[in-house]
């Protein structure tokens, strides 16, 4: 009976072990592990906020706002998995931000903030334009009346507090955009938009007439160089952090690395149904999602992807949560960026990296004995 009702993905050859296609079946069905339409439901968010974009460069064309970059899907939705129901699943956005004519962005590192992870501001200075073919005032060598009679006000008089970018600032802004111009995205159609509390993104939920939603955050970046790290206005879970205080991330790297294995991988490989059942596995528990996520790619690297083919989903979960039980017990998990040698070459990072000491995502487990010795006990309860 149970063979009858499988699904077209979790068919197998008659050699295969019946017990276990039938748990993989099982936990199939009881975690909703066949991945959802997080792919064509992502396309839809991604022309959406281009189109949304596209009204933002017509409106703001003659104003000193940041320029809008083309959107980068970040987050599990957009690596093809996700730890929530299929109906709780947030499309994470990330919106670069280039300085406007006339500005430049310098980042500089933030001792203000107090942050364990890096923190970093975004100081605007004034460029001149006075050579640039161009039809802008230069801010630094027109006098203050023309500015003012002939040209909307510079990017440090709206979205900025003291020389620096504020992220609550642009979200307000964002928010306030999003609200005013929604009935002339084509999408407006097919959805009703509600602009969702937020002081650091822009969370969107939009609902189409059948009652279905979706839900989007768009979190405001900026690139270092041309890195695939950049600063988040995204705060941590921990505590948010002053509102001048951009956050590291290295978000895009990571949905470049899920990409990459996508890529070289086999058809139905079963990666992503690991992380998403180990995922639903923890829930509940006080076990860090990404370190669920750190401990996934790094096994990606050490296995083989032909040994990620679906036949072996249960021996693969078995590594995973083999490696993660390692971790806790030497209270030790390396941070998947840092002097990894593995590093597939499409990803940029600074030279320095590859040679630097890795980042222990598991310190405060080596820094608290009773902490680690709960996070054990928790984890063999798992």
């Amino acid at each position: 009976e149970v063979d009858n009702s499988r699904d077209s993905e979790s068919e197998e050859s008659e050699e295969e072990n019946p017990a276990e296609m039938n748990m993989i079946w099982i936990f199939s069905r009881r975690f909703q592990l066949s991945v959802p339409k997080l792919a064509s439901r992502r396309r839809v968010v991604q022309e959406l906020l281009s189109d949304l974009l596209n009204v933002s460069h017509r409106l703001f064309s003659d104003s000193f706002f940041p320029v809008l970059e083309p959107v980068i899907g970040v987050g599990s939705a957009c690596e093809g998995w996700s730890p929530r129901k299929e109906e709780d699943v947030v499309y994470c956005m990330f919106v670069p931000l280039k300085p406007p004519p006339g500005h430049a962005f310098h980042l500089e590192p933030d001792t203000t903030g107090n942050m364990p992870q890096t923190s970093m501001r975004v100081r605007v200075e004034l460029v001149c334009t006075c050579t640039r073919k161009q039809n802008v005032l230069c801010f630094l060598h027109h006098s203050e009346e023309e500015l003012k009679r002939n040209q909307a006000a510079s990017l440090l008089h709206t979205l900025c507090t003291g020389p620096y970018l504020d992220v609550e600032k642009i979200a307000l802004w964002f928010q306030t955009f999003v609200i005013s111009s929604w009935s002339v995205v084509p999408q407006s159609c097919h959805y009703n938009v509600q602009v969702l509390p937020s002081s650091r993104s822009c969370k969107m939920k939009l609902t189409e007439a059948s009652g279905r939603s979706l839900f989007v955050e768009t979190i405001f970046s900026v690139q270092q160089g041309d890195l695939d790290i950049f600063l988040s206005s995204q705060p941590t879970e921990a505590r948010l952090p002053p509102s001048t205080t951009w956050l590291e991330s290295y978000a895009v790297a990571e949905a470049k690395f899920f990409r990459h294995v996508a890529r070289q991988a086999p058809p139905r490989s079963c990666h992503l149904k690991c992380l998403r059942l180990c995922a639903r596995l923890m829930e509940g528990s006080d076990f860090s999602i990404y370190a669920l996520k750190t401990t996934v790619m790094h096994l990606l690297t050490l296995i083989p992807l032909s040994e990620w083919q679906h036949g072996y989903l249960l021996l693969r979960v078995d590594d995973i949560m083999c490696y993660l039980r390692c971790c806790l017990e030497e209270k030790r998990l390396k941070h998947f960026f840092f002097g990894n040698e593995d590093m597939p070459e499409e990803i940029s990072l600074p030279p320095a990296f590859q040679g630097a000491q890795p980042l222990n995502l598991f310190q405060h487990l080596a820094q608290d004995p009773a902490a680690q010795t709960k996070a054990m006990q928790e984890f063999d309860e798992l």
